[in-house]
């Protein structure tokens, strides 16, 4: 037989063709197989609790055009990935999220995953700093650096980059409602080390709605915390051009019981609110968008994850392109990070946490993103022991470099199920985008509780089928052990919080205190006006004034927040 005889060219079924063909399956060959091997359950859900077909085919994706709906990698809607090359030219940064106890406990950690070949720090900070309370406040008793690094002035953020230079090493810091004061320290930190801030680069999440809507760390009002974080944007739009002054997290509204929907709806709605904010602000468009990044969850659901991913940059792209009318194609692009999943960490058989932590880390690579944390084993338990975060990390650098799923660019595009599923969460969260904004907005929804309530009904129905075991988490409520595993775990030093308390009596003893009164008097009576907060925090930074006082200047300007009951 002639090479040009087994030759053929593909062929195109028709839908009508194709849907016979199916219906001949299914009365014949799936039939058989029903009759001699049920299928397990009647139902078969994502973790989202969305309904899963059997089979796909074409015919789901009636109206799909490649070019519009897929189209290539680095060309809008960006559906497969922002980059041309994809990991081909650049993995990924790998961003290990850590911090513990002291300044210079956290320095050692930082300098240790350095030298195994982390690509970027991120910065974890105790339940004080997130709250805007120094390490010596009596509503820090018996937190101090137990759940992150404790910073309560220049002086520790000094001591926490010690012999890290900051314009050469891109930093995350995971803060919010203090984040203006935790990164003025950065900043001053930074130009103490003689580092140019035109060049110093990394991101702050200071993401303070999705606070209001599910992590609960807050200080002020929405309304004068917005006016906070457009500051900062502002700030580095004029200052620090490679740095990004908002991380918008979905993370924390998934770890809240969200779905992957409602996760990609929330987290995109509280972008729009920061671009409207910015621009009735008085800035344009195209100076601030490119450095807005993104901060998703890598959860269980495989392919509902990756699905999740190409979803938000293809919705983005469209929004940043059609409702704001941005002309620059960087403006388009949705960047993120992904952490894998910290709820589905399980203390039971915590050994499988390291399985679940590889599956979630491979879906967020297969989903394009440009930074990634992977959790440890043993963070049910405890702070990341050095073995346990070794172990994440060489998680990151195994699929790098072992699994070949960086050779090609979006290696699932094009699968029926992946399409659809992409599809379908595009559609579901642009219905939430449009409630909310017929609801005046993310703040006005979140004054009225919508997200909350969402977010509520979503977790308590996936709660019930755990109860129920239609969902099974195994080690917890299935495949159970009576004998527990033992884990050596990191405990931190409670010494560290007097070490905090003696640092912070010396500092205000050495310090010039009338040159703090004078800073943050002139911070106080700044943020009654319209003036940009930014300088006159770095100003009283640079007399070291704490973080409680700082945060403390500003409750009787903007008040408190209290949340009220939904």
């Amino acid at each position: 037989m002639s090479a040009a005889s087994t030759t053929t060219s593909p062929v195109h079924t028709e839908p009508d063709t194709l849907q016979a063909a199916q219906q001949r399956w299914e009365a014949t060959t799936l039939a058989r197989t029903l009759a001699r091997m049920p299928e397990s359950r009647s139902g078969f859900t994502t973790v989202s609790l969305r309904p899963i077909q059997r089979l796909y085919t074409p015919n789901d994706l009636p109206d799909f055009d490649y070019v519009r709906d897929l189209g290539f990698p680095g060309e809008f809607p960006y559906t497969r990935g922002i980059h041309a090359t994809g990991y081909r030219g650049k993995l990924w940064t790998m961003r290990q999220f850590a911090g513990f106890g002291s300044p210079e406990d956290t320095n050692q950690r930082f300098r240790y995953l350095l030298e195994q070949g982390q690509t970027g720090l991120s910065v974890a900070f105790d339940l004080p700093t997130l709250m805007g309370y120094d390490a010596d406040s009596p509503f820090s008793l018996g937190e101090v650096g137990k759940c992150g690094v404790s910073v309560s002035s220049l002086a520790d953020m000094e001591t926490l980059f010690a012999g890290i230079p900051l314009e050469k090493v891109t930093t995350s810091m995971t803060i919010n409602a203090p984040a203006s004061v935790i990164f003025a320290m950065f900043i001053v930190t930074a130009e103490k080390q003689g580092a140019d801030l035109r060049k110093v680069s990394g991101t702050l999440q200071n993401d303070i709605l999705k606070e209001y809507i599910a992590q609960k760390e807050w200080i002020y009002p929405p309304r004068p915390a917005m006016r906070l974080v457009t500051d900062s944007i502002a700030f580095c739009v004029e200052h620090m051009p490679k740095f990004n002054p908002v991380s918008i997290s979905g993370y924390h509204i998934r770890e809240a019981g969200a779905t992957a929907a409602q996760e990609l709806a929330f987290t995109l709605r509280d972008g729009i609110e920061y671009v409207q904010a910015c621009i009735e602000a008085g800035l344009n468009v195209d100076d601030f968008a490119p450095r807005l990044s993104f901060f998703f969850n890598a959860h269980n659901d495989f392919f509902e994850e990756i699905a999740k991913y190409r979803a938000a940059r293809r919705l983005w792209a469209r929004i940043m392109r059609e409702r704001f009318g941005a002309q620059q194609e960087r403006s388009w692009m949705l960047r993120f990070h992904a952490q894998t999943a910290g709820c589905t960490l399980t203390a039971q058989q915590p050994y499988n946490n390291v399985v679940r932590v590889a599956i979630q880390a491979l879906a967020a690579v297969l989903g394009g993103t440009q930074s990634l944390h992977t959790n440890s084993l043993d963070e049910t338990l405890a702070l990341p022991s050095e073995q346990a975060a070794t172990i994440a990390l060489r998680t990151q650098q195994i699929i790098a470099h072992e699994t070949g799923v960086t050779n090609t660019i979006d290696p699932l595009g094009g699968s029926y199920f992946v399409e659809k599923l992409t599809n379908d969460l595009e559609a579901e969260a642009l219905d939430y985008i449009r409630r909310i904004d017929a609801l005046g907005g993310m703040v006005a929804a979140i004054e009225a509780g919508f997200p909350q309530k969402e977010i509520q009904e979503a977790s308590y129905q996936y709660q019930k089928v755990v109860d129920s075991r239609e969902k099974i988490i195994v080690g917890v409520n299935g495949y159970t052990q009576s004998e527990t595993q033992e884990v050596p775990l990191l405990l931190i030093d409670e010494r560290a919080e007097q070490a905090q308390r003696e640092r912070l009596a010396a500092l205000r003893a050495q310090r010039d205190n009338a040159a703090v009164k004078r800073a943050l008097q002139a911070l106080a009576e700044g943020a009654r006006t319209n003036a940009n907060t930014m300088p006159l925090i770095i100003e009283a930074v640079r007399t070291y004034a704490t973080l409680g006082e700082i945060c403390d200047c500003l409750r009787p300007v903007f008040g408190e927040y209290q949340e009220p009951a939904f």
